[in-house]
């Protein structure tokens, strides 16, 4: 996306499917309903984000296996599941199953490193194995390997009358091994990515790897490093956006409160990883386009997956939604898929 001018390519959204632990088949359905106007509206993907041990979507490959019987059209996604907390082997195996369902229109993005919270955690995630659990990108080079077809056993043919046992995953899904992404945030991920032959996720986290605070500016450099190592694949930015175009005076003022909020922890790094946030981009779609054709990350790239806010009502991401896709996205030179 160099200029205005250029169009963007594919513009997708991606949610945490917050719920009332109270009612937790309301808060998925609210999200399934949510994917299917975004199929209705002409987006092209949508993404679902891991929560574990919260109250968001624990496991959206489950999901993702409902949404393949109620949409046709829309890419469905993953962004990102935390490989720590999955066995390669089994993921596979659940990714190719829906990825069939779907007609080949899945996208797992994964990524590697401990759990958040590991101490807290391991007890329950890995009784008997925790110190010698590997999250490394050698967690990532296993599933890559069972997604594409290589062998996953030394035995395959007929076992008994009628038991036929195969040596990799099963079913096999030809396409999906080029639709698998690696979400990064640093200049190694980003490398290595590149190097490992997958699509590339960037997101409103990076890691401030030296003095620089510039958001953008980072960003566009992990781009260019995973082009630079070899990444010939996709790559897609997800920043918060909120227009406010078609919402009420109410709906306005607590999207600024939210904003507001959390707008302090963008101007320097966090924590002892230094993470960066972006700022969350909220105003008319008009400002929104001035300010992403003003963005050294955006500029870097020609499609999107714009991160819904937390916490918000099911009429508020349906008013974000359409605003996108009838506001935003003409302004930036997309166009609704039929």
């Amino acid at each position: 996306m160099p200029a205005p001018g250029t169009p963007l390519e594919h513009l997708g959204f991606l949610t945490i499917g917050t719920f009332d632990p109270a009612d937790p088949r309301g808060g998925h359905e609210a999200t399934l309903r949510m994917v299917e106007l975004g199929e209705r509206l002409g987006l092209d993907s949508a993404w679902l984000r891991h929560r574990h041990l919260q109250y968001g979507i624990s496991s959206p490959v489950a999901v993702l296996a409902a949404l393949t019987q109620r949409t046709s059209r829309i890419a469905l996604g993953t962004a990102v599941t935390p490989l720590a907390w999955e066995n390669p082997l089994r993921l596979a195996e659940d990714l190719a199953t829906v990825d069939v369902l779907s007609g080949g229109r899945l996208h797992p993005g994964v990524s590697v490193g401990p759990p958040m919270h590991w101490d807290d955690v391991k007890g329950a995630l890995y009784p008997d194995t925790a110190d010698a659990e590997d999250f490394t990108h050698t967690r990532v080079e296993r599933l890559l390997r069972f997604v594409a077809g290589e062998p996953a056993a030394t035995f395959s043919g007929r076992e008994g009358v009628v038991e036929e046992w195969s040596d990799r995953v099963q079913p096999h899904s030809p396409g999906l091994r080029g639709r698998m992404w690696y979400g990064g945030g640093s200049t190694r991920s980003a490398q290595w990515a590149g190097r490992a032959g997958t699509n590339l996720l960037t997101s409103s986290v990076v890691r401030a790897e030296d003095d620089r605070t510039d958001f953008a500016a980072i960003q566009a450099g992990q781009i260019r490093a995973y082009r630079a190592a070899g990444g010939t694949g996709r790559v897609s930015q997800g920043l918060v956006v909120i227009p406010t175009d078609g919402a009420t005076p109410a709906q306005r003022e607590r999207y600024a409160a939210y904003v507001a909020a959390r707008t302090p922890r963008t101007g320097s790094p966090q924590g002892p990883a230094r993470l960066l946030f972006a700022a969350d981009l909220l105003g008319t779609s008009e400002q929104i386009t001035e300010a992403l054709y003003a963005h050294e990350g955006f500029r870097e790239v020609s499609e999107v997956v714009f991160a819904l806010p937390f916490s918000f009502a099911e009429a508020d991401y349906e008013q974000i939604l359409t605003d996108v896709a009838t506001r935003l996205g003409p302004l930036l030179g997309w166009s609704p898929a039929a």
